[in-house]
């Protein structure tokens, strides 16, 4: 049954990516990265659309948002009947026409999401359709007492009041690493969810909510931590970026680390990516090939007031005299082609959400960009009106020279 699933499911995604919205782009000139706006990408085009309504939940599972009181927010009252399939902060391709996406940590607080239950969602975009499918998942727990600080609950299934998922990557025997911004923290999870070690913390960086402080002084922000996370294209290292400066940086700088997969431990390579306004934050990041990252880069706006929403490619050869690698834009979420009038949207597409976490590569010239809606309360889509979650395919003005294993 399962071989049949699979099978089904490649046969679909190789007609999507056959169909006019998703077909290959002319050949464009690889980039190098070599400054901002150095003309080798333009205007960025919209090829397919599909949306989750926000009040989604996973079927058959426990009543959630208890803590967020009884005031509506964009028309929807919790608590809620259900664990809502939403947040979607990290992205991992599974090659077979679905996906793999994590929820975030809950209702945006360490103090209100304890009823939340940490979880991995897969999914299956019906571009000619419109729609996202939920196949199902596994819920993130600790059975072998991996974590060594009390958790919320007795049964040790992860909630959001102990870890704040941010980023994942998926390993090719199925194991999911992923980052927290509580600690930060490093956590390898089996394929059925399942801790497999204790979490690995940072040196020398502790945000307010990690449980090992003791009282000291947090040097990250609260929730600042492990936002973007990507694997190496040869599988041996981890390349963890964190969402906030830490204390004595400078403003509008964050720091890029390498961590060692066989020895399970950061190395001492270390590199730092500048925000284009101190205020803006990252929301995701994966490899292009050894030196090439794809980022995430945002304000904290959304709908008419969004007037930052850019995907970067960076190199970490190429610094600027005080460090930091160079960046080149490849696409602007917020001005994106759609001669075809995708999604029933008009001829200029905006990706408005406050939250965009993230991306995958599908080729050479082609992205995919879902959202985190927040649950239920950002409503960039529609002011009033809870966030849908949504899933784009973007296909760039030129190709990125990726390395094959960044998307095969």
């Amino acid at each position: 049954m399962r071989r049949t699933m699979i099978g089904l499911g490649a046969a679909v995604l190789a007609l999507c990516l056959s169909s006019p919205a998703l077909a290959d782009p002319a050949p464009g000139e690889r980039s190098g990265g070599h400054g901002h706006g150095d003309g080798r990408f333009g205007r960025a085009t919209l090829t397919a659309f599909a949306s989750l309504p926000a009040e989604t939940y996973v079927p058959g599972s426990e009543p959630s948002g208890a803590q967020l009181g009884t005031e509506p927010s964009n028309g929807i009252t919790p608590p809620f009947p259900g664990q809502p399939v939403q947040g979607f902060s990290g992205v991992a391709r599974r090659h077979d026409g679905t996906f793999d996406v994590l929820s975030d940590n809950g209702y945006g607080q360490k103090a209100n999401s304890a009823d939340f239950l940490l979880r991995v969602q897969r999914v299956k975009p019906d571009f000619r359709g419109g729609k996202i499918k939920v196949l199902g998942g596994v819920d993130l727990r600790d059975p072998d007492h991996r974590v060594p600080f009390a958790l919320t609950r007795a049964d040790r299934r992860l909630t959001g009041a102990d870890f704040d998922v941010e980023s994942m990557v998926r390993n090719p025997d199925g194991t999911y690493y992923i980052g927290d911004e509580f600690g930060p923290f490093l956590l390898h999870f089996s394929a059925s969810g399942k801790l497999l070690r204790a979490p690995v913390a940072l040196p020398g960086v502790q945000a307010p909510e990690n449980p090992h402080l003791d009282g000291g002084t947090p040097n990250l922000g609260s929730s600042k931590g492990f936002e973007g996370m990507a694997r190496a294209v040869d599988g041996r290292a981890l390349y963890p970026l964190l969402e906030g400066t830490v204390t004595g940086d400078p403003a509008g700088t964050l720091r890029m680390y390498e961590f060692d997969l066989r020895r399970r431990a950061y190395t001492d390579r270390r590199w730092v990516y500048r925000l284009e306004a101190p205020a803006n934050a990252i929301g995701d990041m994966i490899s292009v090939d050894r030196d090439r990252f794809l980022v995430i880069e945002r304000d904290n706006n959304q709908g008419d007031a969004a007037a930052f929403k850019k995907v970067f490619l960076i190199d970490v050869r190429d610094r600027d005299r005080d460090g930091a690698v160079d960046k080149t834009q490849v696409a602007d979420l917020l001005d994106l082609a759609n001669p075809r009038r995708v999604g029933g949207f008009g001829t200029t597409f905006r990706f408005p959400f406050q939250t965009i976490e993230d991306v995958v590569i599908l080729d050479d010239s082609t992205l995919g960009l879902l959202n985190d809606n927040n649950f239920p309360f950002s409503s960039g889509r529609t002011p009033g009106k809870a966030d849908d979650n949504e899933f784009i395919t973007v296909r760039l003005t030129g190709r990125l020279g990726a390395d094959p294993r960044a998307y095969r």
